[in-house]
């Protein structure tokens, strides 16, 4: 994408949000998007996969705080792709405005320069002050960034797991080599002369420098185009990977992998893969940061008496707690060593908190044994203390 069509382009409008949506109304709009137009939900549907292309653009841009201000300053500074020069600026400077746009094309936050655009405001007052450069169009340029999610289960997510995921980008077309020539043998665009811009009077001095609407910005034409990309050089790509997700990992968790995401373009670096990670809930087992969480029954009398009971645990042998007499029910108990992986690979630990099971339904032996402790402990009253307190302030 040539700097023209990024001051040009309302990011905004494309994913359907506010000039002030937040980064999650943002996320959001892209992740319902994306799912709508996915080529793999769409099989054959051109106009399906072109606005994947335009909403993952989009989101490349909005998704980055940093992009994000130098988008908006950019069209602002432009006035939504039209140069505005100010109060005394007609014949008193003569540069062209294709300088603006020199200098490396990348970047270092999560969208890089996936959008396909150099680096933002910062280099169009770098390009006006000689930082900028003629060889931008032939610089290498960073892969796209993607985002996907996995679902793990409960357990998985505890011990870290490897997953297969099938994602799709923009990639050079295999089919021409990324040439956009069936051939491989395009040639050089006689109307920019290879540079993928052409120049023209703006008047009052200056010279406006536009994308060469013959070549598409690219320099090169296809004397015969590629059928599969059109002549663009780019295609979208499916691939398989297997994606290792470390454990202890939590619910609702952004991973970054490094290099992982789409290919590069003329030897630039590869973007990344980000995973959103979604945690199946267990039906015994609950976490709590590095610790795992249990609620255990205990008998009346276990309670009373005191005890040991087992306990289980998540992928290993049980353990024995002793409960001491009077254990009251909400107590928490910790079983050391038992709980969820941590990053520097040991682990925390098992909290039990004991709960008093009721029986629904008595012998009449135990009846017995209940009436005759009930005599015993006749004019005794736990809650005396509790209505003593509601009546201070």
């Amino acid at each position: 994408m040539s700097t023209k069509d990024f001051i040009e382009k309302d990011y905004y409008k494309v994913l359907g949000v506010p000039r002030d949506a937040t980064e999650a109304e943002i996320k959001k709009a892209y992740r319902k998007l994306a799912r709508e137009n996915h080529p793999d939900a769409n099989k054959g549907d051109a106009r399906a996969e072109d606005r994947f292309k335009d909403v993952s653009e989009a989101y490349d841009v909005l998704g980055d705080a940093k992009r994000r201000k130098e988008y908006d300053e950019a069209r602002a500074l432009f006035g939504n792709g039209g140069f505005r020069p100010g109060p005394g600026a007609g014949g008193q400077f003569n540069f062209d405005l294709g300088d603006l746009f020199g200098g490396p094309q990348g970047g270092t936050g999560p969208g890089g320069a996936a959008g396909g655009f150099g680096g933002g405001i910062g280099d169009v007052f770098g390009g006006l002050f000689n930082r900028g450069g003629a060889g931008t169009r032939t610089a290498p340029r960073r892969g796209q960034d993607i985002e996907s999610e996995v679902t793990l289960s409960f357990t998985e997510a505890v011990s870290g797991a490897t997953v297969p995921l099938r994602m799709s980008s923009s990639a050079a077309c295999k089919a021409c080599s990324g040439t956009g020539d069936k051939n491989g043998t395009p040639r050089v665009c006689p109307t920019c002369v290879g540079t993928g811009q052409v120049s023209r009077g703006g008047g009052g001095g200056f010279s406006l420098t536009d994308p060469c609407v013959d070549c598409k910005g690219r320099g090169l034409i296809a004397q015969d185009p590629c059928t599969v990309c059109r002549g663009s050089g780019r295609a979208t790509s499916s691939r398989t990977m297997q994606v290792r997700i470390p454990a202890g990992v939590d619910d609702g968790q952004r991973i970054r992998l490094r290099g992982k995401g789409a290919p590069g373009e003329r030897g630039g670096p590869n973007g990344d893969l980000y995973v959103v990670v979604h945690v199946d809930e267990h039906p015994v087992f609950g976490r709590r940061g590095d610790n795992l969480t249990i609620t255990v029954p205990v008998t009346f009398p276990e309670a009373a008496l005191g005890g040991e009971i087992k306990v289980p645990t998540l992928g290993g042998p049980p353990v024995t707690l002793k409960l001491p007499p009077g254990t009251p029910a909400g107590r928490t108990m910790r079983a050391r060593g038992k709980g969820a992986v941590r990053k520097d690979g040991t682990r925390g630990d098992l909290l039990v908190t004991i709960e008093v099971a009721v029986p629904r339904d008595l012998g009449d032996r135990a009846r017995k044994a209940l009436e005759e402790y009930r005599a015993t402990v006749e004019g005794e009253d736990p809650r005396a203390g509790l209505f003593e307190a509601a009546k201070g302030e």
